[in-house]
């Protein structure tokens, strides 16, 4: 299969963290905020919960566009068969921070790729176990005062100063940033796009390929 450059990719979050992974597939993008409620419904499982609402959010930039692929991603975080999500105050950051201390939780992404002119919807949920070193309060403090808590899901930042409280990872590690390119490039090419050199582009910080791509 000959792949080629998508005519119109828009990508369906005004996160940075996730404008800042697609850009590394060096394909062209624009982005629009989807205004979808991240309300998770009773009865729903994270897995669920986060297609579901990576969908919608697809499904919400799509209307009145008559070309492009829209991608668009939901993360959650389930400790134990409870979701955390983003803290509300610190003192919520700081509940959380207790809760995920020492233990490990999954992390999971929604993520939708809608193409418009074929209307077709490709979406999965990616997991993630993620490990949490045992935090002193004062550590969690420390944390909780430099701000980055407060608009991630289970209250930490990876790629930031909280990559320094989580002691191993199994999966994908750009699925725990919140947009897993993984899957992201296994959807593109599915719709006939993709980079030149796709696994160049999703990668561990170590330099190592993500272990969900098949080499």
């Amino acid at each position: 299969m000959t792949y080629k450059p998508p005519p119109r990719l828009i990508l369906a979050s005004e996160s940075p963290r996730r404008r800042e992974l697609l850009a590394l597939l060096e394909l062209p993008f624009e982005t629009r905020g989807s205004g979808v409620d991240e309300k998770i419904r009773t009865g729903e499982s994270p897995n669920q919960s986060a297609e579901r609402l990576a969908v919608e959010k697809a499904r919400a930039v799509t209307e009145n566009r008559n070309s492009g692929i829209v991608l668009a991603a939901d993360t959650v975080i389930d400790l134990e068969g409870t979701l955390l999500g983003k803290p509300v105050d610190p003192a919520d950051a700081r509940r959380i921070l207790s809760l995920i201390s020492g233990r490990t939780h999954r992390v999971i992404t929604g993520v939708a790729a809608y193409c418009r002119e074929t209307d077709t919807l490709l979406s999965n949920a990616v997991e993630t176990e993620v490990t949490i070193q045992p935090l002193s309060p004062v550590l969690i403090e420390a944390y909780i005062q430099s701000g980055e808590p407060m608009d991630k899901a289970g209250a930490y930042a990876i790629q930031g100063a909280g990559g320094r409280l989580v002691e191993s990872i199994s999966g994908c590690y750009n699925n725990v940033v919140g947009f897993p390119l993984c899957q992201v490039l296994a959807f593109l090419k599915l719709l006939g796009f993709a980079p030149e050199n796709p696994q160049a582009s999703c990668r561990d910080p170590d330099g190592f390929l993500c272990p969900r791509i098949k080499t």
